[in-house]
């Protein structure tokens, strides 16, 4: 027990300053995250004026994409300090990234929107944070992100951080004015929010630090920023944000209003990525005797904080699903497909999203669109009504369609329904101007039958 209020359950990963525990406040009866303050030698007085300066910003910030920061608290026993904060149900964007790949930009710019959000009320507050790097944001069940580790943040007024605390920062993500050993401003974040947004649509840093620290220090103030072919309709905001002089560079304001409304991309360019959906431990997933239809894949392993959705994608229009939710209007079933003398992407897809949102209304109503063989291979009408009798709100997240094949692929959610970390492969019948769903090639699938 710390300070006779926190009871520890267990490490659940490391932040900028030590680890982090999943814990619970007995006073008021809810799960925190406590992040331990180590006492390094010949460090602690540093990691602790880092451990306070954390929790004092963060308590000037109420916001819904900040992590909250509770109660800075000593432990007598292990003269340890303990900040506590606000337990999210997720992962990291570092972590999705490196499991499911490089986003779109269609997918990236509802999410990275959020974290400027929460800048712009950091800055608005006269904090600068200093430390923005996609695994310092936090991705909970329901794809809200949360900004979190202001460890090395400080207020405006502040005087600079000393070179030890500037080392804590991380390279790749440096604004060139801050490697040069300025003090930065507002800028600097937008520098390093335009940093993580290249690498959630490439997969990497715009800078690979690797073994040569000094070297890519030197890469990124004299050389010109890089650029992102795949960028696509995000392509503008990296050029206004990973400029080397801080004058030029776009406000927080603006980079987030970009963000809400960038300029629509030609469908035939829009790159179709494989979103990765929640890592959920065993005791958290909901399965079937056998596995039926988008059953899900291997479970992930529970990571710093397990977890994640996404925002949806109607079809080429950019859409923040947590302001505008889908509509649950179930499908009409078979009957309800434009008669056709070849399949089509389009027709696919349509037919595929037609049916998401059937199995989450009117089970009764999607199990129509299976073909017999695939009825028997997934257990029957009952087996099936059981298995998606708590899904609702289904939703298509990503959805690329091959009519060479007839085979769709694509990432689906669900509310009340614990979601593999997919995609999901679906094989499609076609015969007088109609699909149906003939199979499924998804990885971990087992057939009922």
């Amino acid at each position: 027990m710390i300070a006779g209020r926190y009871s520890l359950d267990r490490e659940i990963g490391r932040g900028g300053m030590g680890a982090v525990w999943l814990g619970r406040d007995e006073v008021l009866g809810r799960q925190v995250a406590l992040k331990r303050i180590g006492l390094l030698p010949g460090a602690d007085k540093a990691d602790l004026a880092r451990a306070e300066r954390e929790a004092r910003l963060s308590a000037r910030l109420n916001h819904p994409h900040v992590v909250s920061v509770f109660d800075f608290v000593a432990d007598d026993e292990s003269d340890a300090r303990w900040l506590v904060m606000e337990y999210v149900d997720g992962t990291t964007l570092a972590q999705i990234i490196r499991r499911g790949g490089p986003l779109s930009p269609d997918v990236a710019a509802p999410l990275l929107r959020q974290v400027a959000d929460a800048l712009v009320a950091a800055h608005a507050a006269g904090i600068l944070h200093r430390d923005v790097k996609p695994s310092n944001i936090l991705v909970d069940r329901s794809w809200n992100l949360k900004l979190t580790d202001f460890g090395i943040a400080r207020i405006e007024a502040d005087a600079s951080l000393t070179q030890t605390g500037l080392l804590t920062g991380s390279p790749a993500y440096l604004a060139p004015e801050v490697v040069t050993g300025g003090r930065g401003d507002q800028s600097g974040d937008v520098w390093s929010l335009g940093a993580t947004l290249f690498y959630v649509l490439s997969g990497r840093p715009p800078y690979d630090v690797g073994d040569n620290v000094m070297g890519t220090l030197y890469r990124i103030v004299n050389e010109d920023p890089p650029r992102l072919p795949e960028a696509g309709s995000l392509a503008p905001l990296l050029e206004a944000t990973l400029v080397k002089d801080p004058s030029q560079r776009w406000s927080m304001a603006q980079v987030r209003d970009f963000l809400s409304s960038p300029p629509e991309q030609d469908q035939d360019a829009t790159q179709v990525i494989s979103v990765v959906a929640p890592p959920v431990t065993p005791a958290e997933r909901r399965r079937p005797p056998t596995r039926l239809l988008l059953a899900g894949a291997a479970v992930l392993v529970a990571l710093v904080l397990a977890g994640v959705l996404f925002a949806v994608l109607n079809n080429d229009t950019p859409k923040d699903d947590t302001a505008n939710p889908p509509s649950k209007q179930p499908s009409s079933g078979p009957s309800t497909q434009a008669a056709a003398t070849k399949p089509t992407a389009a027709g696919m897809e349509s037919f595929i999203r037609d049916y998401v949102a059937a199995v989450s209304e009117d089970p009764d109503t999607s199990w129509k669109m299976l073909t017999p063989e695939f009825k028997r291979e997934s257990g029957g009408l009952e087996t099936y009504r059981r298995f998606w009798d708590s899904a609702t709100n289904g939703r298509v997240l990503d959805i690329s369609a091959n009519p060479e094949n007839l085979s769709v692929s694509y990432q689906v959610h669900f509310d009340n329904f614990k979601n593999g970390p997919g995609p999901t492969v679906l094989d499609l019948s076609f015969q007088d101007g109609q699909y149906k769903i003939a199979g499924e090639r998804t990885k971990g699938f087992v057939p009922a039958g």
